[in-house]
């Protein structure tokens, strides 16, 4: 018996090394490939380590991109994006999963196939409606669409759905609202999923490309994501520089996650909460 769980646990943490080296991988690559030269980004067979670290590649993707001005976009809008659509997702959650209406079971699977819609196919309807607002190449147009995710109001609900019904019906009998309830109550209950959910939406906002790069044009609105892109040239990219600026734009996260860790591995068990 004991042979037979320590053969199960060898493979189950092969399975895992194996999966974690293919993850790990492209990350050491990129960090490699920004402290090498542009030939030595051509070489075939690959060249894994460079001769000399080349600490300019940094240096000049600084001094072609205005990196302090993207910064400054992209935590105006990941921040944005988030602290709101943390109060408007928890908000729809708690009606979704603790207040009984007529049609509720109904509103909320028409939210949940929202989910099915491939971002692609709103693209051009919501161009054309901020378009006609005059919000292309505002900050109102990178966060005003992505106030409410479905996914985290799903994603919430679960988690009140697990809360005690004894502190709801205390609550009512106390005489509060409604609001009070979600309020006073249930919102500092959600700490732990608020911190889950806030780190998958600063994530995705940190790292969306598309909308962004589709909404704006004028370098004092842009975001790093959008920044990074230029570096891609229509006959040729310098690999080095493009590596070297998505380091600078990386590290953020990677900080934010080594803080936040214990949070984000709670938020991926909280998404198994049974409905």
């Amino acid at each position: 018996m004991k042979t037979r769980s320590f053969g199960t646990a060898f493979i189950i943490y092969l399975i895992l090394s194996v999966g974690s080296v293919i993850m790990v991988v492209p990350f050491i690559w990129m960090v490699l490939t920004a402290f090498k030269t542009f030939q030595e980004t051509l070489v075939i067979p690959i060249k894994w380590f460079p001769d000399k670290l080349q600490f300019g590649n940094f240096r000049e993707v600084l001094n072609r991109l205005n990196f302090g001005r993207y910064y400054f976009n992209t935590i105006l809008v990941t921040v944005s994006i988030t602290v709101l659509q943390a109060l408007f997702c928890t908000m729809a959650a708690y009606g979704f999963g603790r207040i009984k209406f007529p049609g509720r079971d109904v509103l909320f699977i028409i939210l949940l196939s929202m989910l099915m819609i491939p971002q692609e196919m709103t693209l051009i309807p919501s161009f054309v409606l901020l378009t006609r607002l005059r919000w292309v190449d505002t900050y109102l147009a990178l966060i005003v669409p992505n106030l409410f995710s479905a996914y985290g109001t799903f994603f919430l609900r679960q988690f009140f759905m697990g809360l005690p019904g004894e502190l709801e019906e205390a609550a009512i009998i106390d005489g509060t609202s409604r609001w009070g309830i979600y309020w006073r109550i249930f919102l500092p209950l959600s700490g732990t999923a608020l911190a889950a959910f806030g780190i998958f939406t600063v994530l995705w906002a940190w790292n969306d490309l598309m909308w962004p790069l589709i909404m704006t044009s004028r370098e004092s609105v842009r975001v790093l994501s959008v920044g990074i892109s230029t570096l891609v040239g229509q006959y040729a990219t310098r690999n080095h520089w493009l590596m070297a600026a998505s380091v600078l734009a990386t590290l953020p996260m990677i900080v934010l996650f080594i803080i936040l860790q214990k949070q984000f591995i709670a938020g991926v068990a909280i998404t198994g909460i049974k409905a």
